[in-house]
């Protein structure tokens, strides 16, 4: 079955076989995971369509797969001859209409370890009023996925003293805490990077994040670790024993559930229905954000000290990279699209404590940076030559932080349209940036003021504006986001200590896509502390790296935007200067002179 028609006819078969009427195959796995180890991606593999998030409704007759924006070309062109039609999500719809036009007593099947309680509650709602029933015990890919990868084995290792200033021991003492206060006696995480954040451990299970495969449940009096054990050495296991969390097998969390009494504290957005299949009905669930995502959102002190640190040093790997790319381009060298992951692996191989890239090099030049979550492959992939724009947005893995920056660079000479739309990306990375704002503002609602200065041109893009970003973690974490289509909810408040992006963009389809983004870090405003209107917070960036200023349009320009760039890249330039030499220190000066 070499072909997603071919796979696809097997499916069907195989769900006739089993009395199904359709099939739903999220972007999931049984820790609701945004990038997915091997074994869980079923939709990619069947589908052919490898974008990150998408899910796939197939029955008899029809078969269709729900992408929002930043994917739809990328959708269109890898679905082609499938039988597969792209449905877009944003416009008013989703996958949950269409369960609801399912003919009336439909059975609907999903795997179990890639639905959350979340997710199955919205399912059953969807088709309640037709009686469509849902079955959620068995997955239908072990039928037709001969060769379905195994689960991973990296090692998981001690992050290291250096770098977490607070132990294990104390971060389950606050944990155990919040239990308190939700009257729960046992808690159950099954995200990946809460476990990695509460146990002080990393490891390599997933691409670009440094997590590992595990459960943990909490008890006032134990906590255990549901792992594979021959993944850890002396090191990880003593640092366990540290902080008195006790290892057991992977699979035996089934077990652990099934024996529980009381209450029991799960997030059912990131709780799959697989891990409660056997919960006895005596337990009572006290649903809530998993407590530790709320903790690792706000990074401390010493924390964002870390992170300074990170962004210090992948700040000078970018000048290296930059002053190579800008000389290979004026010797006349042939470049593609592939060469700028290579290259920027390169400089960041060489500063202290890089790990690994935080996510897959998304490097777009002219059309294909117009594709907001593009990938140049062996097959398709682009040379970077003549007149036109380079969208490069890249990250690194540290042990002391984690980073992402979006950059658009000149190849040739840019044309006045080019200016005009950068600027008008820029002017609405500025406003926000610059913004203060009331601690404990919903960070959806910040999401306008970055847009304004496009919405005054007529103009807009279809992802969100920002992400939370992890400690030596995941490069996108919550509970914070900004984006008007996000929910506004208790948890979406902004604290000080959050680490967020802000990268606005405008993609000219065919032709170009512009996107600008720097991290920054919430910090009280501290002139007054605090007002009778309570307290605020400002954003202080993070990322160092220069904007290309010769994509701006000053004419276009107030002049405290200006000023902005001006503070911005005399920053930039006394951080990385002393760090830099040759044609990277050269590069940094030219690129950070200040706009007149």
């Amino acid at each position: 079955m070499n072909t997603a028609a071919q796979r696809l006819a097997a499916l069907r078969q195989t769900m006739q076989q089993q009395q199904f009427d359709a099939w739903l195959i999220p972007s999931a796995d049984p820790h609701l995971s945004e990038y997915l180890p091997e074994h869980w991606q079923g939709r990619s593999w069947l589908s052919g369509f490898d974008g990150s998030v998408g899910t796939l409704l197939i029955t008899a007759e029809r078969a269709e797969l729900w992408a929002d924006s930043r994917y739809w070309e990328q959708a269109e062109r890898q679905l082609a001859g499938s039988g597969i039609v792209l449905q877009k999500l944003g416009l008013g719809r989703s996958h949950l209409d269409s369960v609801a036009e399912l003919p009336a007593g439909a059975l609907l099947g999903v795997a179990p370890d890639m639905l959350s309680l979340a997710a199955k509650r919205q399912l059953e709602s969807a088709g309640a009023a037709k009686h469509i029933r849902l079955r959620h015990d068995l997955d239908l890919l072990d039928a037709v996925w001969p060769d379905r990868p195994d689960l991973p084995a990296a090692p998981v290792y001690r992050h290291g003293e250096a770098f977490t200033a607070e132990s294990a021991a104390a971060k389950l003492i606050r944990v155990r805490r919040f239990m308190q206060e939700q009257q729960a006696q046992h808690h159950l995480i099954s995200s990946l990077d809460d476990i990695a954040w509460l146990t002080n451990l990393r490891g390599s299970d997933v691409s670009y994040n440094p997590v590992f495969l595990s459960y943990l449940l909490i008890s006032a009096e134990q906590a255990v670790l549901f792992a594979d054990p021959a993944k850890f050495d002396g090191d990880a296991r003593q640092a366990l024993a540290e902080a008195g969390i006790t290892l057991a097998d992977y699979a035996g969390v089934a077990d652990a559930v099934a024996a529980l009494s009381g209450s029991l504290l799960i997030d059912p957005a990131k709780t799959a229905v697989s891990t409660l299949n056997r919960l006895p009905e005596s337990v009572v669930l006290r649903e809530s954000i998993n407590p530790s995502t709320l903790f690792k959102s706000c990074k401390s002190a010493a924390e964002i000290a870390h992170t300074r640190e990170a962004m210090k040093q992948d700040g000078i790997a970018l000048c290296g990279f930059f002053a190579e790319f800008e000389q290979a381009l004026a010797e006349g060298r042939t470049l593609t699209e592939l060469d700028i992951d290579r290259m920027l692996l390169e400089h960041r191989r060489r500063r202290p404590h890089f790990i690994s890239p935080s996510f897959g090099t998304i490097a777009g030049f002219n059309a294909n940076g117009a594709l907001p979550h593009y990938s140049a492959t062996p097959e398709a992939h682009s040379p970077i030559a003549g007149n036109g724009l380079l969208l490069i947005d890249s990250g690194g893995q540290y042990r002391n932080g984690t980073t992402d920056i979006t950059r658009v660079v000149p190849v040739g000479t840019p044309s006045a349209e080019h200016k005009r739309d950068f600027t008008l990306v820029l002017k609405a990375h500025i406003a926000l940036a610059e913004t203060e704002f009331p601690e404990n503002i919903a960070a959806p609602m910040l999401d306008a003021v970055c847009r304004k200065p496009m919405w005054q041109a007529q103009c807009d893009y279809g992802h969100g504006t920002g992400h939370g970003v992890g400690y030596f973690l995941n490069v996108h974490e919550g509970p914070q986001v900004l984006s008007y289509h996000a929910p506004v909810t208790p948890h979406s408040a902004m604290k000080a200590g959050m680490i967020t992006s802000i990268e606005p963009g405008l993609y000219r389809p065919g032709r170009w896509g512009i996107r600008i983004e720097n991290l920054v870090v919430n910090l009280p405003v501290t002139h007054p502390t605090e007002t009778q209107f309570g307290r605020f917070l400002r954003f202080d960036t993070l990322t160092l790296c220069p904007i290309d200023t010769r994509l701006m349009d000053t004419a276009l320009m107030s002049r405290s935007e200006i000023d902005w760039v001006n503070r911005y890249h005399a920053h930039v330039r006394e951080q990385l200067a002393p760090h830099t030499e040759g044609a990277a220190k050269a590069w940094l000066e030219e690129r950070t002179r200040p706009l007149a």
